[in-house]
């Protein structure tokens, strides 16, 4: 599944070469990490918007996440190149030199972390930073080629945008972000499973140890079912602290029974690729939804109107 080396022509276009710059930036992952980020922040917010504030802190946010996954490219260029989901991958055809990723992938680094330093916190900057140890460092270099728990380790890395764009506000890390970063945590690892019995083959081919390769689909299933529930736990954990109201509750509960019965109905799938592929796109669409509900659903904590 591999390819040859690949020389980029000397007439290549400027638009051609952004193209890759932005490829390799794995725009889809910026994009959900973005919309989740937003989520978190306009929860801490309570309709009180600063706008710069949150322009700033989507930016600075967003290239942080860019530049971690330059640097997953790099790091997996090789194993990309087995699996027929990555195989095309700019870094996996050799289409851009590996130091030119990595300079790039620096500036990026950089840049966002001095635009989150001069706009926001510490407390939300050192979130950030500890999500790009976690991603680039602790699950891409150690722990994703070497053990069946990288999923639940880089769940971590992919549960900091909405918790630092929530402490961005807030400048506190408290138990509402706690929820926040078990919710998004939570929600991570039935979407991951999914994606490897989808691509069970691919991952295989690259000796990716995850769940379903090392012990089993109907393991995997069986913990995408549990994680689905402690998700919902999770989930609910909002409004019962008096964070949302109930408009988010509902939504959360009707999502998360659906996707529960999806996940349910994978024990008789004649066809596992297929009934993956369904709960991979549900559970994208529920992050979405749980998202944008908790911008718009906030509440006064009903403990702190008590006191």
């Amino acid at each position: 599944m591999g390819h040859g080396h690949l020389e980029l022509p000397y007439d290549v276009t400027m638009p051609d070469v952004m193209k890759k710059y932005l490829l390799v930036t794995k725009p889809g992952i910026i994009l959900g990490n973005l919309i989740s980020a937003a989520g978190g922040f306009l929860l801490a917010s309570k309709g009180r918007i600063d706008l710069f504030l949150l322009l700033s802190t989507l930016t600075g946010i967003s290239l942080v996440v860019a530049s971690s996954c330059v640097l997953n490219n790099c790091i997996d260029r090789k194993p990309d190149r087995k699996m027929r989901r990555t195989h095309n991958r700019i870094l996996a055809r050799r289409l851009m030199p590996l130091k030119s990723a990595i300079f790039y992938a620096a500036f990026l680094g950089v840049t966002g972390i001095a635009l989150l330093w001069a706009a926001t916190n510490p407390v939300s900057l050192a979130l950030v930073l500890f999500g790009f140890i976690i991603y680039v460092v602790v699950y891409s270099l150690f722990v994703k080629r070497r053990t069946i728990y990288g999923a639940l380790i880089g769940s971590l890395a992919g549960a900091v945008p909405p918790v630092a764009g929530y402490c961005a506000v807030t400048n506190d890390f408290n138990s509402e972000a706690l929820i926040l970063l078990l919710i998004f945590s939570l929600w991570q690892m039935p979407h991951c499973y999914a994606i490897a019995i989808f691509r069970l083959e691919d991952y295989t081919a690259a000796r990716i140890p995850v769940l379903p390769v090392k012990r089993g689909i109907l393991a995997a299933k069986k913990h995408i079912v549990g994680y689905i529930l402690a998700f919902m736990a999770a989930a609910m954990m909002l409004t019962f602290f008096g964070y949302t109201g109930y408009r988010y509750l509902m939504a959360e509960t009707i999502l998360g029974m659906v996707w529960l019965c999806m996940a349910c109905s994978g024990f008789r799938a004649s066809d596992d690729g297929l009934w993956a592929k369904k709960l991979i796109a549900f559970s994208i669409l529920t992050i979405i939804i749980l998202s944008v509900m908790m911008s718009i659903d906030y509440a006064v904590p009903i403990y702190t109107a008590q006191i």
